[in-house]
């Protein structure tokens, strides 16, 4: 069997924290009391402002209305803003990809042009091995017409001329690429011109839209407002104001 021990509490102790803890709570009670707020005074006044019932309703319409709109112009303006990102991030993409597609033709027409002239050379190095050989093999009297003319011969001759119009039809192309690009880049220039345009008259068209509905919807409020006033007067002839309005 487990034995324990009791200890005895200290009655001395125990009197002085329940006589502090009192104290404590008197203390308290008493701050209370002391700092209990007061009764509220104030000057007797009418509410409702200077606007009549009519008006304050129908400014409450307004604002309404006018937040409505708001929301909505709030709306239409996030999405169209989002959709010219998206649009523009569309077109940053497809100007790039046309852009290395570009470099791409142009580094295909640079090679295949170097492969060209290897072809042309190597041709024209086999036709004058073949033209002397065939030199070695005639008489004197012709190998020395044939020597005359020269290393401008008409092979030689040939082969510039060859290298030449090349030269000239890759300038001339490159030449109308950049005047398509050059076109390209003025009609999407002009294209986004009027798209822009077009955006601002419609933007202009809605409120323009917008003002005119306000102004209907305006009219029908005091048409409403002046049926209400003629509706109340008939009932309530002495005319009394209800309390809360001036």
């Amino acid at each position: 069997v487990n034995s324990y021990v009791m200890i005895t509490p200290n009655e001395t102790r125990r009197n002085q924290l329940q006589q502090n803890a009192k104290k404590e709570l008197d203390d308290l009670e008493r701050w209370r009391e002391e700092h209990r707020p007061g009764p509220i005074k104030l000057i007797p006044q009418r509410l409702g402002g200077k606007e009549s019932e009519a008006q304050a309703r129908q400014k409450q319409q307004m604002m309404l209305m006018q937040s409505k709109y708001q929301q909505k112009h709030k709306r239409e303006d996030y999405v169209k803003a989002r959709k010219a990102a998206e649009e523009a991030e569309i077109l940053r993409k497809k100007a790039i990809q046309r852009e290395k597609a570009e470099r791409l033709e142009v580094k295909k027409r640079q090679q295949e042009m170097q492969r060209r002239e290897i072809l042309l050379e190597d041709q024209l190095y086999k036709t004058n091995e073949l033209l002397n050989r065939l030199d070695l093999g005639l008489p004197k009297n012709d190998s020395c017409q044939i020597a005359n003319r020269g290393p401008e011969s008409t092979a030689w001759a040939r082969s510039r001329t060859y290298k030449q119009a090349l030269r000239e039809n890759e300038n001339r192309r490159l030449e109308e690429m950049k005047q398509e690009q050059r076109r390209k880049a003025q009609l999407m220039e002009l294209k986004q011109k009027q798209e822009e345009e077009a955006g601002t008259r419609a933007r202009q068209d809605e409120q323009r839209s917008y003002f005119q509905s306000l102004f209907i919807f305006d009219s029908i409020l005091r048409v409403n407002n002046a049926f209400l006033d003629r509706l109340q007067n008939r009932t309530q002839p002495n005319n009394i104001c209800q309390p809360g309005y001036s």
